[in-house]
């Protein structure tokens, strides 16, 4: 059975179901998607033999869509070497081999379906959530305390963005919407301040969760950087083994930037995940691949619209469906 038959099968079978996996994936990638099949499409049908010529054009495909050059380079190269020891001739073939590739580039030797947070099973879980203004933070955090409270989590928020106006204001309404507890101090107080008081009001609520914001920390600005590694110190201190999740959140739609971002923050805040928003407003969700592949870093969350349900677990798997579910349905007809 080839790989794309697997992913058929794998995520055809439940797609009646409005909030199936492979349905929030395959409406939540529709501009990556069709920016990506049409382009995979009009190339299959242009070559009728896999040559140089052929991987010419498919890397400028994958590059269009923000799989990343390093990322792109190394992808082709594997599929040569695929397509040698298969012997494939016909370019039809190829939609399976790149799926297949694309899944591995991103698992690695691990082929794990999802990656789950770091939740700890007994006490407090602190995640730390980091991340430039405007890439839809708070927003992301308000989401995921939603998640865990459906999953019967006591989820407490820590509004350690004190900096930006009106940022307290906000996760106070995402807060009134999660139904979970906000902690908070006057606009302009210590960060660190705040989340002090976040681990004590968690601890005295019994809190299974708690998840603290931070300012819009732009890369060169140094103190802010500082101010992020003492509210990391303030965390370690007060429980020892946290944070628990080092969550950056992400803006898909500016592709290669976030990279770049990605990459300055790691340095400075040991990122565990990434958080990938507005992957449903971009044609270059390639993105996803281009951080995993250069950062190692996983993603943990993706975007895939504007309801407080939307933050969906990433699934490697899901989002390859995600780039060929039109593909899979040209397959079937």
């Amino acid at each position: 059975m080839g790989f794309m038959d697997k992913l058929k099968g794998k995520f055809r079978q439940n797609e009646e179901e409005t909030e199936d996996v492979s349905k929030k994936y395959k409406q939540g990638m529709e501009k990556t998607r069709h920016s990506f099949s049409g382009k995979i499409n009009d190339l299959i049908a242009r070559y009728r033999k896999v040559d140089e010529d052929f991987f010419e054009e498919l890397e400028e495909v994958l590059i269009s869509a923000d799989v990343g050059v390093n990322t792109v380079m190394s992808l082709v190269d594997e599929l040569k070497m695929e397509v040698k020891r298969q012997n494939i001739k016909d370019t039809k073939e190829m939609k399976d081999v790149i799926s297949e590739k694309l899944v591995e580039i991103y698992y690695g030797d691990d082929d794990e379906e999802v990656e789950e947070l770091n939740l700890q099973e007994d006490g407090l879980s602190v995640i730390l959530v980091v991340g430039v203004n405007g890439v839809g933070k708070t927003t992301s955090i308000g989401k995921l305390a939603h998640q865990l409270k459906r999953e019967g989590k006591n989820v407490v928020l820590a509004a350690g963005d004190t900096f930006r106006a009106g940022a307290i204001e906000q996760l106070d309404i995402w807060g009134e919407r999660a139904d979970a507890d906000v902690i908070k101090q006057s606009e302009g107080s210590d960060p660190a301040a705040v989340i002090f008081d976040g681990i004590k009001s968690a601890k005295s609520r019994n809190a299974d969760v708690l998840i603290c914001d931070t300012a819009g920390r732009l890369q060169n600005k140094v103190n802010l950087m500082n101010e992020l590694a003492k509210v990391k110190r303030v965390i370690e201190r007060e429980i020892p083994g946290a944070p628990h999740e080092v969550l950056m959140v992400l803006d898909a739609t500016t592709g290669q930037n976030a990279l770049s971002q990605a990459k300055t923050f790691s340095e400075a805040t040991d990122v565990s995940g990434i958080v990938l928003t507005k992957l449903d407003g971009t044609a270059k969700g390639g993105i996803v691949l281009a951080i995993r592949n250069e950062l190692q870093i996983p993603v943990k969350f993706a975007g895939l619209g504007e309801k407080i349900e939307d933050l969906q677990k990433f699934d490697a798997h899901a989002f390859v469906y995600g780039l060929f579910a039109d593909l899979l349905e040209d397959d079937a007809e």
